[in-house]
């Protein structure tokens, strides 16, 4: 489907890229999209399962006020 990319077309594709993000934040992407693929593969390779990501809710304090309250009393 993509196998025929030539310069012209990786090149525009690049400038685009630029054009949307800016030039700072392709780095950025860059890895973050290395480091998803890193945790892809590595769990495909794994027997056993993963251990979740921690819950960053847990980190919000609670309202204040105590207790949530409830929608139907």
């Amino acid at each position: 489907m993509f196998g025929n990319l030539g310069f012209t077309e990786i090149a525009i594709l690049l400038l685009i890229l630029v054009l949307f993000f800016g030039a700072k934040r392709i780095p950025e992407i860059g890895s973050s999209i290395g480091k998803g693929i890193k945790e892809f593969k590595r769990g495909l390779k794994s027997d056993e399962p993963q251990d979740p990501p921690a819950n960053t809710d847990a980190a919000i304090p609670p309202a204040a006020g105590g207790a949530p309250k409830r929608l139907n009393q």
